[in-house]
C-alpha cells in the first residue's frame, strides 16, 4: 500500500537459479498458502511473528516489511530510530524493530529488520492487519498468485508453473519496486510499479495521464486510503490496456494529482489487485518476467457509480467518505461526514450487500439522514 520513502533496503542478490528437475521438485514441495481478500482487496493471509500468529497482507510496494505499531507495543519490542516515511497519504513516523523471526509460506526468516508504524484500518478497509510482508522477503522467489482459488506459494527463480502472456518485470528505482511497463491505447507506459498492496486497478500520475489519448474521456474524483491518511485522485473507465500480451478491455484508472505519491517515488503508475485479481499471476523478477494467465472475470467492466456517494457501513449507518466530482450527490448538496440510517424506508442495518449507490442510472432513491432528513437521489452516468 505503501513504500517507504528515505529508508527502504534494497531487496537481496537473487540465489542461482537451480537446473530444471530440481525446480521442478522444489515447485512440487512449495506449499500453498490461502488468503482471502480484505474489503480493499488486498491479499490477507496468516503468518508468524516470534512464535505469534499474525493477520499480514503480501505488498509487493513495501520494500521494507512493516510490523504494526499495535503488535510491536504488544510484544513489548525495542524501538530503534525515528524518521518520517512517505506513503500514500503524506508521511508517517517510523521505526525499526529486530524480531527473532518471521515465516511466510513455511519459509522462516531469522533475525529480520523490519520497519514499523501505525497501520490505521481504512488502509485495509477496516480489516485488522499486523504485518505488512515486502519485497525484502519475497523478491528472489517467485511468486505464483491464484486469485481465483484464493492461494500463493513462493517458488524458485525461474519456475514456470503455467502459461500465460509474459510482460517484462525486474526490480527497479532506488526504492527496489517491482516495475513492468503497460500498454494504454496506443501509449507506451514505462515504469509501472506492481502493487499487490494496493486495491485499486491502475493508478498514473498527472504527467502520465496528460500524455495519453484517455486524457479527453470524461472524469471523476475519489478518495485513496494509505498509512499516511486519505488523498483525492482522479478517476476515470479507459478501454485497451495490455500487460505484456494479455489485454484488458475496460479499467478504472486513478490520476493522482502533481507532486502525488506515485510520481516522488519515481514512477510513472501502478498496478494493484483490483487488475491482477481477474489473473492467475506469476511474479519473478529475478527471471525477468510477469505472468498473466486470464481468468473468467477479465473482461467483466468495473462497478461504476450512479449515485456519486462513496460510503462506509458502521453497522446501523453509512458514513460518506467522499462526494464525487460531477455526480448527483454532488449537485444535490452532500457532504461527507454526513450519515444515512435508512434507504427507501429500510434500515441500514437490515440490508445486505449495498447495490443502490451503482444502480440503473434513472432510479431515484429516498436517503433519510440520521438527522431525521429524508432526501430523493436520481441515479445518473456522469463518468
Amino acid at each position: 500500500m505503501f513504500l517507504f520513502f528515505l529508508l527502504c533496503a534494497a531487496a537481496p542478490d537473487a540465489p542461482p537459479i537451480p537446473h530444471a528437475s530440481a525446480t521442478r521438485a522444489r515447485e512440487a514441495e512449495a506449499p500453498w498458502v490461502a488468503f482471502t481478500l480484505t474489503p480493499a482487496e488486498q491479499i490477507c493471509f496468516q503468518a508468524v511473528v516470534d512464535g505469534h500468529p499474525v493477520a499480514a497482507i503480501l505488498d509487493t510496494g513495501v520494500s521494507t516489511s512493516l510490523l504494526s505499531r499495535r503488535f510491536v507495543d504488544a510484544a513489548r519490542m525495542r524501538v530503534r530510530g525515528g524518521h518520517a516515511a512517505l506513503a500514500i497519504g503524506g508521511t508517517v513516523a517510523s521505526g525499526w524493530v529486530d524480531p527473532s523471526s518471521v515465516t511466510i509460506a513455511a519459509h522462516t526468516v531469522q533475525n529480520p529488520r523490519l520497519m514499523t508504524a501505525p497501520l490505521p484500518p481504512a488502509t485495509t478497509g477496516q480489516a485488522a492487519i499486523d504485518l505488512l510482508v515486502g519485497s525484502d522477503m519475497i523478491a528472489h522467489y517467485a511468486l505464483d498468485i491464484d486469485y481465483a482459488a484464493q492461494r500463493f506459494r513462493l517458488l524458485p527463480s525461474g519456475s514456470l508453473p503455467f502459461a500465460g502472456n509474459i510482460a517484462p518485470l525486474r526490480i527497479g528505482g532506488e526504492w527496489s519496486s517491482y516495475v513492468t511497463d503497460l500498454l494504454v491505447g496506443t501509449h507506451h507506459l514505462s515504469r509501472m510499479a506492481i502493487d499487490t498492496g494496493d486495491g485499486s486497478a491502475i493508478t498514473v500520475t498527472r504527467g502520465a495521464w496528460s500524455a495519453l489519448a484517455e486524457q479527453q474521456r470524461p472524469t471523476s474524483s475519489t478518495i485513496s486510503y494509505g498509512v499516511g491518511g486519505a488523498a483525492i485522485v482522479d478517476l476515470a473507465i479507459v478501454p485497451g490496456v495490455r500487460s505484456g500480451a494479455a489485454p484488458a478491455r475496460t479499467v478504472e484508472m486513478r490520476i493522482e494529482p502533481s507532486g502525488g505519491y506515485t510520481a516522488t517515488i519515481g514512477m510513472n503508475g501502478r498496478i494493484g489487485s483490483g487488475f491482477l485479481r481477474h489473473y492467475r499471476v506469476l511474479l519473478d523478477p529475478h527471471a525477468g518476467r510477469m505472468v498473466l494467465l486470464p481468468g473468467s472475470s477479465v473482461d467483466t467492466p468495473p462497478l461504476r457509480s450512479t449515485s456519486g456517494l462513496i460510503l462506509r457501513r458502521d453497522d446501523d449507518r453509512l458514513t460518506v467518505l467522499h462526494v464525487m466530482r460531477g455526480g448527483p450527490a454532488e449537485a444535490d448538496g452532500w457532504q461527507a461526514g454526513e450519515q444515512i440510517c435508512a434507504v427507501d424506508g429500510l434500515p441500514v442495518s437490515a440490508q445486505g450487500t449495498l447495490h443502490w449507490p451503482v444502480d440503473t442510472a434513472g432510479r431515484s432513491v429516498r436517503l433519510a439522514t440520521c438527522t431525521g432528513v429524508t432526501r430523493t437521489l436520481t441515479l445518473r452516468a456522469f463518468y
